[in-house]
């Protein structure tokens, strides 16, 4: 089956990329470029950055500008999957949905009303054991937002590793923040992986933060070449 990924470059659709490929072809990703910052439904930390992991990925990307009014920009998620229906043939959409049923039923909606089918293969996933899978299929996934106390500016640029791992474990028991960052308490961008024919290198980046809110923004990033092992 031919399908396309909603995809942000953060961990989440990359590796519900990489678990419909298994099964499936991936026959191009779908990037949402918000004008809201705030947006309900998309992730919107350096999304412009997407195509890099695109080219990285060796998969054509289809960008579509919304304006990111609630509700309303469902109606922009519409129209890109209908043109990504139109120029790659797809037959379904694939999600990196986790528990937010917000977004999972009204991408399921549209799919339903475009006779596509909705995949969203990391549903109802354990989030803890879900960033160690990460790691052991040689993901590097870097944190590029943060949105909820008690995330501090600290957080920002942190690479995924089996510390920040534990250090979010604790947070979950202690605050009930998600894990993974599936309730918007924090935004990835992925580096490297095993469905990256290059990984990224992060050149130039600046920080923004106030009150448990802030963000890493990219200014320069290049694609580097992997060593043959």
């Amino acid at each position: 089956m031919k399908l396309g990924v909603l995809f942000s470059g953060g961990k989440d659709s990359v590796f519900a990329c990489r678990r419909a490929m298994k099964r499936n072809q991936v026959a191009c990703l779908i990037t949402l470029i918000s004008e809201n910052q705030d947006s309900y439904m998309f992730h919107t930390p350096n999304i412009d950055r997407a195509g890099v992991l695109a080219e990285a990925m060796d998969i054509p990307i289809l960008a579509w500008t919304t304006r990111g009014e609630e509700e309303l920009e469902l109606e922009d998620l519409k129209a890109a999957i209908a043109r990504a229906r139109e120029e790659y043939g797809i037959q379904g959409v694939v999600t990196g949905a986790i528990e937010s049923v917000y977004q999972s039923s009204r991408v399921q909606r549209i799919c339903r009303d475009l006779d596509l089918w909705c995949f969203n293969p990391l549903w109802q996933i354990d989030q803890v054991g879900y960033l160690r899978l990460l790691l052991r299929e040689g993901f590097r996934v870097m944190i590029i937002g943060v949105f909820a106390y008690p995330l501090d500016e600290s957080w920002l640029g942190k690479e995924l590793d089996e510390e920040v791992i534990e250090k979010l474990e604790r947070l979950q028991n202690r605050y009930r923040i998600n894990p993974s960052g599936e309730g918007g308490e924090l935004e990835t961008f992925v580096l490297d992986g095993p469905i990256l024919k290059k990984r990224v290198e992060v050149v130039k980046f600046s920080k923004i933060y106030d009150n448990y809110r802030g963000c890493l923004q990219i200014a320069d990033l290049r694609l580097v070449e992997k060593l043959e092992k």
